[in-house]
């Protein structure tokens, strides 16, 4: 890309079967690329610099994998009675296990997530409350359910040791002893169903950029920046007041996000 060459391109991967369900994952932040060949049910971690082949997870029973900076989770299919839920946490670099455990479920419900966030593991089942534990430590807190909706993403503040949540049109910030600590007061998400990839946040963690609801219900739209930190609406960009121009703007002006899981 720096050299303006699209010719000088090369193949990658050239002998995996990454066909669907199989991906290829890049992880910038530690520098790795993921790929999973559904044929062979075979995880590969390669480095991202040169594409050499670091060590590959054979393991059948894996449900998915997440990445955090240095660690991966691994989510294993619930035991047969679906009491619980075998995890692993692994050195990124090496593979390495660095703690297996097994995290305790309702029978009877189904997992609405499990996020990985450094040490911290956030779990959800169907209607009950959220559990944040600390897998070095065992110290697990609850955020009752009237507290905590299933949201329809994650994004993850590495640097302020906090995450966001969207559901609908309502974005959320937390931090991990299950408290909401701030309150937007001009940040109604223009699309219901909320997509990631048109939300943006800057180098610093600070500011949040989203197609916003120039108010509650209303058919027009703006490009919004509020802080993160106190929820205050910091400027506006309005957008044409037809909805056809609307919605021109609101693809004009989608970003992109680190650090997002949806």
């Amino acid at each position: 890309i720096r050299r303006r060459d699209p010719g000088a391109g090369f193949p990658l991967f050239e002998r995996e079967s990454l066909r669907y369900p199989g991906f290829v994952e890049f992880d910038d932040v530690n520098g790795k690329v993921l790929t999973y060949s559904a044929t062979d049910k075979v995880y590969k971690v390669w480095d991202l610099k040169n594409y050499n082949h670091l060590y590959s997870i054979c393991d059948k029973n894996i449900h998915e994998i997440k990445i955090s900076p240095g660690i991966m989770l691994l989510i294993y299919q619930k035991s047969a009675n679906g009491s619980s839920v075998p995890l692993k946490i692994l050195s990124i670099d090496t593979g390495d296990v660095l703690q297996s455990l097994k995290h305790q479920l309702h029978r009877t419900k189904k997992i609405d997530f499990i996020e990985q966030f450094n040490e911290k593991l956030l779990v959800k089942q169907e209607n009950e409350s959220l559990h944040i534990v600390d897998v070095r430590t065992g110290h697990r807190t609850e955020v009752p359910t009237r507290d905590f909706l299933t949201p329809a993403a994650f994004i993850f503040l590495y640097e302020n040791q906090l995450f966001l949540t969207f559901r609908q049109r309502t974005v959320a910030v937390w931090n991990f002893r299950g408290e909401k600590v701030t309150a937007f007061e001009d940040h109604t998400l223009w699309h219901a169903d909320c997509n990631t990839n048109n939300i943006y946040i800057t180098a610093h963690q600070d500011l949040i950029i989203s197609y916003c609801q120039q108010s509650p219900g209303s058919e027009q739209g703006s490009i919004n920046v509020s802080s993160i930190l106190n929820g205050e609406c910091l400027a506006r960009i309005r957008a044409p007041s037809s909805p056809a121009g609307a919605a021109g703007s609101a693809s004009a002006g989608g970003g992109g996000a680190g650090g997002a899981s949806g």
